[in-house]
């Protein structure tokens, strides 16, 4: 069993949201395999509480122009670690440092990866110079 079309659809659309706010170390397993509960997890970090709220918030409003609604939300008033339950997929942003600390990858590394967008993935590139 793997993760269904529509649980890597809305990974990707909220990996898509993320990256616009600027989150990084994005990465997405498929837990089908281990968790009866939900197909797919992305984990995203953010530099300080202000951009974790400002990735969630951007993640929510794609997802809801998707039709998904999440079922639970925690996390959402200290803003260090929200997770978003919708069912398909669970989104995890974290602070840096909650990220560092917990290392959600390390558990779930056993489970597949689930391939995310060039555009989500790709560094931007630099900016161009003058320099000759």
């Amino acid at each position: 069993m793997t993760a269904t079309d529509h649980a890597v659809e809305l990974v990707h659309a909220a990996a898509r949201a993320a990256s616009d706010k600027l989150a990084q170390q994005l990465i997405a397993f498929d837990v089908s395999e281990q968790l009866a509960i939900t197909d797919a997890f992305l984990l995203a970090s953010a530099s300080n509480d202000r951009q974790v709220k400002a990735v969630v918030d951007a993640i929510e409003d794609k997802l809801r122009e998707l039709g998904a609604k999440p079922i639970r939300r925690e996390g959402q008033r200290d803003g260090r670690w929200v997770l978003l339950d919708y069912g398909d997929i669970v989104v995890h942003v974290q602070h840096e440092e909650e990220r560092e600390f917990y290392a959600l990858e390390r558990l779930w590394r056993d489970c597949p990866a689930i391939a995310l967008p060039a555009d989500v993935t790709e560094a931007p590139a630099a900016p161009a110079t003058d320099e000759q």
